[in-house]
């Protein structure tokens, strides 16, 4: 078989969990690329059938099965919708790590994942490519931006999303916040890669209100990547190396729960045993960390929430991040949290677990496909006149953001524990937060 195509059978995929799939086609209508694009080879049971087709050896690892592979925005609605429990992403994640390993892809392709991935799962990196980007806009007038777009296209293609700026003057997370009042627990929150360069004062409003709720906050500065954007993307063995060292440095804090405010990261590390499946050394200790592994609407259930004592006076809609919803099956808390503050009306808008279209770095690689589903998220959003939408991943927070900006909405978008800690600010008179 030739280099593309590769042997028969893919390491890491057991082929009898391929036959779970009884192909009853309820997935169909919860899957967005079926819907909008209306093939059956970019449904989740005909992608499980390619990926039968690629595990027994009859089909070829070649560019049109990779094209259909590729189009998958991983959002797990098809594993909510599914009667037979089939674990689709489970099915999904050591294809793709296949794909990379034996697949050769053209050279643009090939850039735009290693830069993505090489600047995404830093903070430094992260923070110096943005800055540099909008610090060469201010100095040539706008013209710079003009370079920074015409190269983003380059490697992405013509409708590649803008790229965002970094906050700027955010205080940097104290690694170390004791609880008000009784003590309840000991938690370490994840600062994580994304979030201290696009959403630091989530960070520190994830801090402040749990310190409110009683918890002592610890935030490993060391902490780095949790392995998201690689395990997603079918890089194990780059999601196993960042996994470990966060596992590391988990163990020696010890908290009582892991807090994560990124939806993404908080379902990659709920995955972590599958990650190290087999691995007698790592499995274990991985196993450990994702038993203590909460969102942080979750962990705010399980704890008990203090109910703020200030008003927030907004009409408030909520969007469920696909790796929360569907990843995580956590739906209620988040919408608990809003409903628990003074002042705010709570309102649904339709089909609100349909996927944005960022899906970590899907929105540059596919940016039509992404396009398309920013379109229809934005169209159900306002479709119920809300003031805020809240959500709890990063991606979802941006993607949703520039969507609402180029309708010419005024709708802000924030982070739910940003609206709690506002309400908790708000009882204690002091003024907004950065």
């Amino acid at each position: 078989m030739s280099e593309e195509g590769g042997p028969a059978g893919i390491p890491g995929l057991d082929p009898k969990r391929l036959l779970e799939c009884i192909h009853c086609g309820i997935c169909l209508s919860a899957c967005p690329t079926y819907d909008v694009l209306g093939v059956e080879a970019d449904s989740p049971r005909g992608r499980i059938y390619l990926m039968r087709g690629l595990a027994e050896g009859r089909i070829a690892l070649e560019a049109p099965v990779v094209r259909h592979l590729d189009a998958c925005l991983g959002c797990r609605a098809c594993e909510s919708a599914c009667p037979s429990g089939v674990r689709y992403t489970e099915l999904l994640l050591p294809v793709r790590d296949e794909i990379e390993r034996r697949f050769r892809r053209p050279i643009r392709d090939r850039l735009a994942r290693e830069a993505l991935l090489a600047v995404l799962t830093s903070r430094q990196r992260l923070a110096a490519a943005l800055g540099a980007a909008h610090r060469t806009g201010a100095l040539l007038k706008g013209r710079g931006r003009e370079l920074v777009e015409a190269v983003s296209r380059l490697l992405f293609g013509p409708a590649a999303p803008a790229l965002p700026a970094p906050e700027r003057r955010v205080p940097r997370l104290p690694e170390f916040i004791p609880a008000r009042g009784d003590r309840r627990a000991r938690v370490a929150i994840l600062p994580g890669c994304v979030m201290p360069v696009l959403f630091q004062r989530v960070n520190l409003a994830t801090a402040r209100v749990l310190a409110e709720n009683g918890c002592d906050v610890v935030a490993p500065g060391d902490a780095g990547c949790c392995g998201a954007f690689h395990m997603h993307f079918g890089h194990a063995e780059g999601a196993r190396a960042r996994a470990t060292r966060l596992i590391r440095v988990l163990e020696r804090e010890n908290p009582d729960r892991i807090v994560v405010n990124s939806a993404g990261c908080g379902s990659a590390m709920k995955e972590y045993g599958e990650l190290f499946h087999g691995d007698p050394r790592w499995q274990p200790r991985a196993l450990a960390i994702q038993r203590k592994t909460r969102d942080v609407s979750e962990f705010l259930a399980e704890l008990g929430l203090r109910r703020p004592q200030g008003e927030f006076r907004r009409r408030v809609t909520y969007h469920d991040a696909c790796h929360l919803a569907h990843g995580q099956g956590v739906r209620q808390p988040p919408r608990d949290l809003l409903a628990a503050v003074p002042g705010l009306e709570l309102v649904e808008f339709p089909n609100s677990d349909w996927c944005c279209g960022s899906a970590g770095i899907y929105n540059f690689l596919e940016p039509e496909m992404a396009a398309a589903l920013q379109r229809r998220k934005v169209e159900a959003i306002l479709s119920a006149r809300p003031e805020v939408v809240a959500t709890g991943n990063p991606g979802c927070h941006a993607w949703i953001e520039a969507g609402l900006r180029a309708a010419g909405s005024p709708v802000a978008v924030r982070h739910t524990i940003e609206i709690l800690d506002q309400a908790y600010r708000a009882g204690r008179g002091e003024e907004e937060a950065p």
